[in-house]
């Protein structure tokens, strides 16, 4: 080995250490801090004609991972600050989308419900708007128990068999 090469090891085995513990008291996290130091060592191999053998390479050392800590932090900062803006617009257009879509499904509902039988329509909005029970709209109307099922039954065939069809119509685009 050239004597350049052994000096390089021999700072490379004194300092490897020192620096890497100052860098994870940095990061926080041992996996990065190794990235910086070597990359710090790198640059020295780099720059090693001037700086193996000037008294100023352990204060270079640990700049260069300063530096360098600084560096990545930043770029860190700039990557946290992209994600969370493509986060919040997706969220953003997601909830647009939802409630456009709640829209769309309580128009369409209450265009089913106006197309339902008089009878039916209105034994249906007494159960579900006013929050009458079977036996009360019963009451009311002057009518039997059973009938109010059947109508609410026939309510809800006809509510479900629309969102139904919307929903094959949805997945058939994409075939």
């Amino acid at each position: 080995m050239q004597q350049k090469e052994e000096n390089f090891k021999l700072v490379f085995e004194q300092l490897y250490g020192p620096v890497l513990a100052y860098t994870k008291t940095l990061t926080n996290s041992h996996d990065k801090a190794k990235d910086i130091v070597q990359n710090c060592f790198i640059i020295l191999w780099q720059k090693r004609p001037d700086l193996i053998e000037s008294p100023t390479l352990k204060r270079f050392l640990f700049t260069t991972a300063y530096n360098s800590f600084v560096d990545l932090y930043r770029k860190d900062q700039r990557k946290n600050t992209i994600l969370d803006d493509i986060k919040y617009s997706m969220a953003y257009e997601h909830t647009n989308e939802e409630n456009g879509n709640v829209e769309l499904k309580i128009k369409k509902r209450k265009m089913v419900i106006q197309q339902l039988p008089p009878k039916c329509q209105q034994i249906l909005l007494l159960n579900k708007r006013d929050g009458l029970k079977y036996k009360e709209i019963a009451l009311r109307l002057d009518i039997s128990v059973k009938t109010v099922e059947s109508q609410m039954r026939i309510a809800f065939k006809k509510i479900r068999e629309t969102f139904k069809a919307d929903e094959i119509m949805f997945f058939l685009q994409f075939l």
